[in-house]
């Protein structure tokens, strides 16, 4: 039931792409404005890495996922309860600032019932339900049609889901309590000190990896926020079809995601895989913005994409650093993804600003359309400055094969 926060977190997350054009038409927001709502649910995050699992380790993973849903459903309320941009952003800053201690405090949940047993299992049951959480929000254009005619409506939805966030960690609380009088719960391994120094230390094949998260994911996310929005303004699609597009890459991720980690285990050349996963993102945004195709063509090749890279890359932290210094390691590229997830939300925002990207001017998405596939191209040169790394005399492993094929 834990995993019932979890499904509200992503879905207050997601809230906020499918109105991006109401906030624009009925209260005057820039797009600026709209990249910063969801920016700023990164920059504490900036923050937050830093400490790490002090706050849970502190008071204990039952308290600590309960005041973290707390703070996702104060952030989703204060988001919807006002039109001021300034009220609307300290929301999403609240629950930005719950929203991923959330997710780091129902890992160690789970990690802490499940380790030594099928716990990669829990972790991809976990993150599918989350997902779902996406899904549902993206696709609410469709399932929740009436709700759009006013921005706030939809918004108010999300608080509904927010609900959520606090209802799960009440319901894990009891049955943690009940659990605690028969049987021996494990524990979290402790959590390491995060450092910005060891970016540096831990080689190059790391510095790689992390700069191919950082522009991928500042490639997919960023893109996401005006994507319904685009599909509308540039397109001419209706909001649910528009909603129904942005939705793929999660069902893609949803669905592909663990069968590209199966394969990968049994063929090894992990940077290579990593390499065609970023080279599919250099000409899907161009041809959103140029050719007269198929939508369907380019979000179904975004979402192979964003399926195949997670897939292989967070894996090959742990061929390339110590296990002692793997919370570090990852501490350090979650920080560095979301500096580039608040940047590149702004950026774009900004450039479609700048480049007076409406329904009357559909041709001035191109500047962002432009700046997603330098992006893509970046995540292709680092996978490729990986595979140089890995098929040489100091290769960690990751072009290995863990698991023999039977048969």
């Amino acid at each position: 039931m834990i995993s019932l926060a979890m499904f509200g977190n992503y879905y207050v997350y997601d809230a906020i792409s499918p109105i991006a054009d109401l906030l624009k038409e009925q209260l005057g927001f820039s797009d600026t404005n709209i990249g910063t709502l969801n920016a700023i649910y990164s920059f504490p995050n900036i923050i937050m890495v830093l400490i790490g699992g002090i706050i849970i380790d502190r008071i204990g993973v039952k308290k600590a996922t309960l005041l973290f849903g707390v703070l996702c459903f104060i952030g989703a309320v204060v988001t919807a309860v006002t039109s001021s941009f300034v009220f609307m952003a300290a929301g999403r800053l609240i629950f930005g600032l719950g929203a991923e201690s959330l997710i780091v405090s129902v890992t160690t949940a789970i990690a802490r019932w499940f380790k030594g047993k099928e716990l990669s299992f829990a972790f991809g049951a976990n993150l599918t339900i989350a997902r779902l959480g996406s899904f549902a929000a993206l696709n609410s254009p469709t399932w929740a049609r009436p709700a759009f005619e006013n921005w706030q409506w939809p918004l108010l939805i999300s608080v509904a889901f927010g609900v959520f966030c606090v209802v799960g960690a009440v319901i894990y609380w009891i049955m943690e309590d009940k659990a605690a009088a028969r049987y021996q719960i494990g524990e979290a391994g402790p959590s390491d000190k995060v450092v910005f120094a060891d970016l540096f230390r831990f080689g190059k094949s790391y510095l790689y990896v992390v700069l191919l998260c950082v522009t991928v994911y500042s490639a997919i996310f960023p893109f996401q926020t005006f994507a319904i929005k685009f599909f509308i303004e540039a397109h001419g699609t209706t909001r649910e079809f528009g909603g129904f597009l942005s939705s793929l890459i999660t069902l893609f991720a949803m669905v592909c995601t663990p069968l590209f980690g199966y394969l990968v285990d049994r063929v090894g050349k992990r940077s290579l895989f990593m390499m065609w996963g970023s080279l599919l993102l250099v000409p899907v945004y161009l041809m959103m913005a140029y050719a007269d195709i198929s939508l369907l063509v380019p979000m179904a090749m975004m979402g192979i994409a964003f399926s195949l890279v997670p897939a292989v890359m967070w894996p090959s932290v742990a061929y390339i650093v110590e296990e002692n210094k793997l919370g570090t390691a990852y501490g350090l590229m979650t920080m560095i993804q979301n500096i580039g997830l608040f940047g590149f939300n702004v950026i774009i925002g900004r450039a479609n600003d700048i480049a007076g990207a409406s329904a009357a001017n559909p041709g001035g998405y191109a500047l962002g359309m432009w700046i997603f596939s330098i992006l893509g191209f970046l995540g292709f040169f680092f996978a490729w400055m990986l595979r140089r790394a890995e098929t040489g005399a100091h290769a960690h492993g990751l072009e290995t094969i863990t698991v023999k094929s039977s048969g």
